[in-house]
C-alpha cells in the first residue's frame, strides 16, 4: 500500500466520523436536554407544593386570629320564659333548662333553641344564674362544663312561701366546651312577666 493510498484511507474514516460523532452529541444533548426538562418540572412541582403547603398554614393562622379578634367580645344573657308564666318539673331525670328570652346575646355563642352556651375562644369565662320556686318542692338549678357538675343554686321553701337561689363561677374554656344550667330531679322552678329564671355570662379574657 503507498503513503497514498494510506492518507486517503484515513481521510474517508474521518470523514465518516464526523457525521457519527454529530449524530451522537445530538442524541446525547437532546437526552440532557429532556432530563434538564424533567428535573427542572419535578423542582417546580416541589416547589408549588412546599408553597401550597405553606399558604394553607398561613391561611390557618389568619383564620384564628381573624376569629379570635371577632370573638373577643362574648356575653349573654337570658331569661326562661319569653312571656307569660309556667312551671318546669319536678322530673325523674336531670333536664337541660332553656332560656328562651335572650336579652344579650354578643358573639351569638348561647343558643336559646337548647340552652347551651358554647365556647368561640379559649379563656376565662363567668357565669351566673339564678331560679325560683315555691311550694313544698325544691328549686334548684346545676351549672354544668360539658358532663361535668360544677356548683347548684338550690333552696327548700316551706309551706306557703317562695324561695330563690342564685350563684355563680369563673370557668376556663377550650373552644367547643359547652356551659349550661340543669334542673335537678324532684325539683321544680316558675317563672313569669318578672323572669325570675336567669341564666347569664362572658368572656372575662382570653388565653
Amino acid at each position: 500500500m503507498t503513503v497514498i493510498q494510506q492518507v486517503s484511507g484515513d481521510r474517508m474514516k474521518i470523514i465518516m466520523f464526523f457525521p457519527l460523532l454529530l449524530l451522537v452529541c445530538s442524541v446525547s444533548a437532546d437526552q440532557t436536554e429532556t432530563a434538564v426538562q424533567q428535573s427542572n418540572t419535578q423542582d417546580i412541582h416541589a416547589v408549588l407544593r412546599e408553597l401550597t403547603a405553606s399558604l394553607a398554614v398561613q391561611n390557618e393562622r389568619i383564620a384564628v386570629l381573624q376569629r379570635e379578634n371577632q370573638v373577643k367580645q362574648v356575653a349573654f344573657s337570658a331569661s326562661q320564659l319569653e312571656q307569660g308564666s309556667g312551671e318546669t318539673g319536678p322530673f325523674n331525670t336531670v333536664i337541660t333548662l332553656i332560656f328562651t328570652r335572650v336579652v344579650t346575646n354578643i358573639g351569638n355563642a348561647y343558643n336559646p333553641s337548647t340552652g347551651i352556651f358554647t365556647a368561640p375562644v379559649k379563656g376565662v369565662y363567668y357565669f351566673d344564674w339564678s331560679v325560683y320556686g315555691y311550694g313544698l318542692i325544691a328549686a334548684g338549678g346545676v351549672l354544668f362544663r360539658n358532663g361535668e357538675h360544677i356548683f347548684i343554686a338550690y333552696e327548700h321553701p316551706t309551706a306557703g312561701t317562695s324561695a330563690s337561689a342564685s350563684n355563680g363561677a369563673s370557668l376556663l374554656l377550650e373552644v367547643g366546651d359547652q356551659v349550661s344550667v340543669r334542673l335537678p330531679s324532684g325539683t321544680r322552678i316558675q317563672d313569669s312577666q318578672n323572669y325570675h329564671n336567669t341564666f347569664s355570662g362572658h368572656l372575662i379574657f382570653t388565653m
